[in-house]
């Protein structure tokens, strides 16, 4: 299958990028991120969770931040949402798209919100139900599609079979995240098949975590697959507090430097994005893991 000529990216940095830094970020510190992350071009960027601020004490400022946030045409704000309660807080803060995430992954579906795959499906239901009712769109992640930390090897068909109850609820799209990168382009390619068999692939997305340093390749890979839309996080940023020793998810500079390369427009300008990676960095005092953005400061 021939690669796509255009590409979406997912900005995932102020929310899957920030939530496990054990410093909390100011919410002026936030909105300004999130501006310059729309000033480089991006149209989605994934803001905040609507989450409990006793589990994920980073996003407790959720409400706040999203009624602050400036809107700009053409950019959305999707938040993250894990039940009915959540999905009512976001729509009373301005939310118009919410995100609900499942696992392929029994055990890591236990001990990420302490219930089954099946529980977790079933929890989303009435929020599929409100954001009907409310005109949200609603985005469905699946974690662990190539690896669990529990379970190893996940059968490709589980990922096909939680991805098709997520989409015939009601998510427009499917995110496939490699959770702890473990991922390669050949298992990359194999899952996209057998999932595509029952969600088509132009309501497929790729999130890839870089712990291998196979996330641009598994990218690639999934490209040639046909799939147009990628999560990442600028600077690198982000892993997972359930998958020990997962890196940060693929840098966004980086992608947007390999899909330049290829000739596949983003609508991202690289120099805007490294300054909004350069920004948040330094406000929590760390280096970039983007390549792309490192190489670039070393030549100037």
């Amino acid at each position: 299958m021939e690669s796509p000529r255009q590409v979406r990216i997912v900005e995932v940095g102020p929310r899957d990028g920030l939530q496990n830094e054990a410093q909390i970020v100011p919410t002026e510190t936030k909105i300004k991120f999130i501006g310059l992350l729309a000033d480089a071009g991006l149209k989605a960027i994934e803001a905040t969770a609507f989450v409990s601020p006793k589990w994920v004490p980073q996003m407790a400022d959720h409400a706040e931040l999203m009624r602050a946030l400036p809107r700009r045409e053409g950019v959305v704000y999707p938040v993250l949402v894990p039940n009915l309660r959540g999905f009512g807080a976001a729509l009373e803060a301005g939310a118009t798209e919410v995100a609900v995430f499942a696992s392929a992954s029994e055990t890591f579906s236990q001990r990420n919100i302490n219930g089954s795959i099946a529980e977790s499906l079933e929890r989303f239901k009435p929020v599929f139900d409100a954001a009907r009712a409310a005109n949200v769109r609603v985005r469905g992640y699946v974690s662990c599609v190539l690896g669990c930390p529990y379970e190893g090897a996940v059968d490709p068909v589980r990922v096909a079979d939680v991805s098709w109850k997520l989409f015939e609820s009601g998510c427009y799209e499917i995110s496939l995240g490699d959770t702890i990168g473990v991922g390669t382009p050949k298992a990359t390619q194999q899952m996209i098949a057998v999932v595509a068999d029952r969600v088509p692939v132009a309501n497929l997305a790729g999130h890839f975590h870089d712990t291998y340093g196979q996330a641009l390749a598994n990218i690639y890979a999934a490209l040639e697959m046909g799939v147009s839309v990628f999560d990442s996080s600028v600077g690198g940023l982000g892993g997972c507090p359930y998958a020990p020793g997962a890196a940060g998810n693929v840098a966004t500079e980086d992608l947007v430097y390999m899909l330049d390369g290829m000739g596949i427009e983003s609508e991202v300008d690289l120099d805007r994005l490294i300054a909004a990676g350069t920004f948040i960095c330094a406000a929590l005092g760390r280096e970039t893991q983007s390549r792309v953005a490192k190489a670039k400061r070393q030549a100037s």
